[in-house]
């Protein structure tokens, strides 16, 4: 079953109300998981960095991007807030941390698994310090290589880090990504050259890359989204709102109940249907007992409930038993 994470980030815009709201929404929408985002500014980010493009266009012209990721920082009361919320509310808790002291802060919380963002993906320490927790990793890989990758599996590994306990996201990190710049088939060849589980985690708009995804065998799905998309903040714009983020899971739920199990046979619900669809071999004239069966005197109508035309070639030729009328089947 596709574990699906719903992505608030930092969409709660520093608010706490907003966060809860947010959960209700990802538990609502029947997600997995709900992931928010652990980090200090002063670990994560130089006063001088400047922002993003896609930060630029949907946050505070005069705010640096250390005064953004400032005012959305969760301390460690509001993580324990939130983690009790998720637990009254019946949905898992998850949070991606952005330095070395969100990991051991979400060590401390006990969080089932650390999901590494994009961004930390050529960061040897981080990694190192992420494979030594000895806990499940996901791993974002936007804006990497495929060497980037591998490389940094293997210090996750080297660390502690169990293969089978590692999922690497394949994910395009624009906001929103082009679909000219998805490039699915790159998951596939993640999981094909480094022999991993393989998930998607996406930034394009609408649900439909998602969708695909699980079609595809990603056994993780991440997307983020919000209250509002017209809200201020530097994800919002490229995040789903509540009913698509409803809309999204339903769909991953039932492309899962819709891949089967590699048989193929008539499904039990079109077995009513065979006899009615298919065809038998009939009399096309009266045909009197000791004629011989030709193409002249037979043809093939529905209904499949007499001899199959697959058998045309073995009943040509044979005499028949009794009398046939015009439409009876041949048995």
């Amino acid at each position: 079953m596709t574990l699906i994470i719903a992505e608030a980030g930092v969409n709660h815009n520093g608010d706490m109300v907003l966060a809860k709201r947010l959960v209700d929404i990802a538990k609502n929408a029947g997600a997995d998981f709900i992931k928010f985002q652990t980090f200090k500014a002063v670990k994560l980010v130089t006063v001088s960095a400047e922002k993003a493009t896609y930060q630029k266009s949907s946050s505070l012209d005069e705010e640096s991007q250390f005064e953004m990721i400032r005012r959305l920082e969760l301390n460690l009361a509001e993580h324990e807030e939130l983690i009790k919320y998720c637990e009254k509310n019946g949905i898992g808790f998850l949070s991606s941390p952005f330095d070395e002291e969100s990991i051991e802060l979400l060590a401390e919380l006990n969080t089932p698994l650390y999901k590494i963002p994009s961004g930390e993906i050529t960061n040897l320490p981080y990694l190192r310090h992420v494979g030594r927790m000895g806990k499940p990793v996901v791993m974002s890989t936007g804006m990497s290589t495929l060497d980037e990758v591998r490389s940094a599996m293997k210090i996750l590994m080297a660390a502690g880090c169990r293969k089978e306990d590692l999922i690497i996201l394949h994910c395009n990190s624009e906001y929103p990504t082009p679909m000219d710049d998805v490039n699915l088939r790159a998951m596939l060849t993640i999981r094909d050259e480094l022999n991993v589980k393989v998930g998607y985690s996406d930034h394009t708009v609408g649900i439909e890359v998602a969708i695909a995804a699980v079609a595809m065998g990603a056994s993780v799905i991440e997307k983020h989204f919000t209250l509002e998309r017209t809200l201020p903040g530097p994800d919002h714009a490229a995040s789903l709102e509540p009913n698509e983020l409803t809309a999204m899971v339903s769909a991953i739920r039932n492309i899962e109940r819709a891949m089967g199990n590699t048989v193929k046979r008539p499904s039990p619900s079109e077995e009513k249907n065979l006899s009615v669809v298919r065809k038998s071999i009939v009399a096309c004239k009266p045909i009197k007992k000791g004629d011989y069966f030709s193409e002249e005197n037979l043809a093939v109508k529905r209904p499949g409930t007499g001899i199959s035309p697959m058998d045309w070639d073995r009943i040509i030729g044979k005499q028949a038993v009794r009398d046939f009328q015009i439409d009876d089947a041949i048995i």
